[in-house]
């Protein structure tokens, strides 16, 4: 019997620092990682998309409520909702390297600002290493793909650069810029092209 409450117990505190540990787990892309050494096509994709989560990660570190509210415009998104349209992108991002659909929703999102900041951060990562090493060929074979009820359609991976990637290094940008209107401008030490950031 004691055994048994002992192993309980282990168990309990195993479970209970997992959680903190997944609470307090470090975002990716607080900086660029390492160079890899040569250049694969696979390796020039993932650096493209390791460039976007270093962008992402410093221009919504540190947003506030205010922030996230502002729009330059009725018209315009607010930082938010450019925020999920982000989000959203990682998802097509994502889901390229793997054959994987982009199933059209109308379904609202009901994330907070800090998940969709963190899962937005970690579908890059992922991302980006599903292309580390591959070859011409290999990255041959992704597909972007769109489905709805009606029909599917593909394209080549060709799309997903000048598609996806490009439009949400352009949607950061836009963060960037709104951050700075609404009083909250982005860390001034942040190197995009030393992929670090100062002190």
């Amino acid at each position: 019997m004691k055994g048994m409450i002992m192993l309980i117990l282990f168990f309990s505190f195993t479970l209970i620092g997992y959680c903190q540990n997944s609470d307090t787990m470090k975002l990716p892309y607080e900086q660029i990682p390492e160079a890899p050494d040569d250049y694969t096509s696979g390796n020039v994709i993932a650096r493209f998309i390791d460039g976007l989560g270093y962008r992402y990660y410093w221009a919504t570190e540190g947003l506030t409520e205010k922030d996230l509210q502002f729009s330059p415009s009725e018209e315009a998104r607010t930082t938010l909702q450019t925020i999920e349209h982000v989000y959203g992108l990682s998802i097509g991002i994502l889901n390229a390297p793997q054959n994987l659909p982009n199933i059209r929703t109308t379904d609202t999102l009901n994330l907070s600002f800090d998940e969709l900041r963190k899962q937005t951060l970690l579908n890059l990562k992922k991302a980006s290493a599903l292309f580390s090493g591959k070859s011409a060929e290999e990255v041959s074979k992704y597909k972007v793909i769109f489905q709805s009820k009606e029909k599917t359609r593909e394209f080549p991976y060709w799309n997903m650069i000048n598609g996806q990637i490009s439009d949400a290094i352009y949607h950061v940008g836009q963060i960037v810029s709104f951050r700075r209107s609404s009083g909250n401008a982005m860390n001034s030490k942040v190197s995009v092209f030393l992929g670090k950031t100062g002190n």
